[in-house]
């Protein structure tokens, strides 16, 4: 079922996205399953380039593209739905592209200067050396040198995409979204849930930090479990 994104402020957002960077995608995607939303994992073949590339969080922006074999000159509509994008937002790239890169050091930069915070590529990635340099994280499926001028073409963005999925095939982004990565994995949690999620995360985040405490100052794992119940 089609649901009507939730319009926030700016300050919303970022108040939002800092919020979610504290948090662990574990605890978030306990918090989906609660909420019976089993298929919100992306598959483990999306992985931060470079390792160090830092934390994933925010709005996603859609870029869906395929495979069109044309004359070198550039793709202007790439240009555009780059345009698009704003503060706070994580550029999610899908198509059907396989052995070029979607985008590299130049485009990263541009996205960066409109305020992006950083890209979700279900396909390929260049000049990952460079892009570190500009502190701006991305999960990618693979890397390549390959460009893509010539063979694929961006030709929707701000639609809904699918992504390869880690308990499904797929998992549907819209625009809107909220997108979480970090050494465990990537997440997308559904624009409208996003604030009944990011609560029960902070709880459950809370929770298993008086635990730690707990262990470290000498109490057992089972006595931990029978005081806090499972986490």
């Amino acid at each position: 079922m089609e649901t009507t994104p939730v319009v926030r402020s700016a300050e919303d957002r970022e108040a939002i996205r800092q919020r979610f960077l504290l948090v662990d995608t574990s605890n978030v995607a306990d918090v989906l399953d609660t909420l019976g939303l089993f298929n919100q994992g992306l598959s483990s073949v999306l992985t931060p380039y470079p390792a160090s590339s830092g934390k994933l969080a925010g709005w996603a922006y859609t870029i869906r593209g395929q495979m069109s074999p044309y004359e070198l000159g550039g793709d202007p509509d790439k240009m555009k739905a780059c345009s698009g994008v704003s503060t706070g937002d994580v550029t999610v790239w899908s198509g059907d592209g396989e052995g070029v890169c979607y985008f590299g050091e130049l485009i990263a930069i541009g996205m960066k200067e409109r305020g992006c915070v950083g890209s979700l590529v279900d396909g390929g990635i260049r000049d990952i050396r460079w892009i570190a340099e500009q502190d701006f994280p991305v999960f990618a499926r693979y890397r390549t040198p390959v460009q893509s001028i010539a063979r694929w073409k961006v030709n929707g963005w701000q639609v809904p995409v699918s992504v390869r999925g880690a308990t499904s095939q797929w998992v549907t982004v819209r625009p809107g979204d909220f997108v979480l990565g970090d050494e465990d994995g990537v997440l997308v949690i559904p624009n409208d849930m996003v604030d009944t999620v990011l609560v029960e995360a902070e709880r459950l985040t809370e929770k298993e930090r008086l635990i730690r405490t707990e262990l470290q100052q000498g109490l057992s794992l089972a006595e931990a479990l029978a005081k806090y119940g499972h986490v």
